[in-house]
């Protein structure tokens, strides 16, 4: 149930970076900035308010999202490699922040002891082990239905034709610059939102959760499951939940491995898993006709 929880939250943490890389192509080295802001001010909130879980989960992904707003103002100004390099600098700044700001983030303890609080009209439900694996599951599905909502609507049709031909979509009268903007806030948005679920499911928030190390893995996990799928993250972020479990336990040269794993997959399968799951079905459904 643990590992389950955990693929859940990771799987909602690539997802929301789906939207910038797979559908507006705005590759961020420094997502790690949302997830760990989003464990911090949860796990701030839960460590000095009353608030319960359910209400301190979505109040950090707001948070997240309003600061967003800036870090998109300015990455936004810059393209290609430089937005890159911009959404990483904003990261490790957040990281030497959590780091030094010892009377809030607790420095290199990090917040431990974070509190799973219940609420009234049967928020309990949702306090235990079990019953914070089906919150996390209730979120992932909402946040899925969304963001597919999102990009099947015509704002979806204006970020892939960001994505194809940025210039062209200009040319048509629409504003990119604005659309990027919105873009980064709301997957920073849903980033804060699976870390402050983070929070709540291990107690504990750390500077490394804003390390560019995160930033790298969830990149890998967009890529490995599918960039452009929304499902496709989801599936890579359990892959590798799964792998590292299985892999760290017969070895400790399992970063390795799993390099070699990445570098397969985007050597021979660059669509990544649910484009090789569409490819076989497509395929038996074109045999049986």
């Amino acid at each position: 149930m643990t590992l389950l929880t955990e693929a859940l939250i990771l799987g909602l943490f690539a997802m929301s970076l789906d939207l910038m890389v797979g559908y507006t192509r705005l590759v961020s080295f420094g997502h790690a900035a949302a997830y760990g802001f989003g464990a911090y001010a949860c796990g701030w909130l839960l460590l000095h308010t009353s608030l319960p879980v359910l209400l301190a989960i979505p109040l950090a992904a707001l948070l997240a999202g309003v600061i967003a707003i800036g870090v998109a103002w300015v990455c936004t100004q810059a393209t290609g490699v430089s937005f890159s390099m911009l959404t990483l600098a904003f990261a490790q700044l957040l990281y030497a922040v959590a780091y030094k700001w010892t009377s809030v983030t607790g420095g290199s303890d990090g917040l431990a002891g974070i509190p799973r609080r219940d609420g009234p009209f049967g928020l309990h439900l949702f306090v235990s082990r079990n019953g914070f694996f089906y919150l996390v599951l209730i979120v992932l599905l909402g946040a899925l239905l969304f963001c597919r909502s999102l990009v099947r609507s015509p704002f979806g049709a204006v970020l892939r034709g960001i994505r194809e031909n940025e210039a062209k979509t200009l040319a048509l009268g629409y504003n990119t610059r604005a659309y990027k903007i919105t873009t980064v806030v709301l997957a920073y948005g849903f980033g804060g939102l699976a870390g402050a679920l983070y929070a709540g499911f291990a107690g504990y928030a750390s500077p490394e959760l804003f390390f560019w190390l995160t930033s790298g893995q969830v990149l890998i996990m967009v890529v490995v499951g599918g960039a452009g799928t929304l499902i496709g993250p989801i599936l890579g972020a359990a892959f590798f939940v799964v792998l590292e479990h299985q892999l760290s336990q017969v070895t400790d040269l399992w970063p390795l491995i799993f390099g070699s794993v990445f570098i397969a997959f985007v050597l021979f399968a660059p669509q990544g898993i649910w484009g090789l799951v569409g490819r076989r079905l497509q395929a038996k459904a074109d045999a049986a006709s």
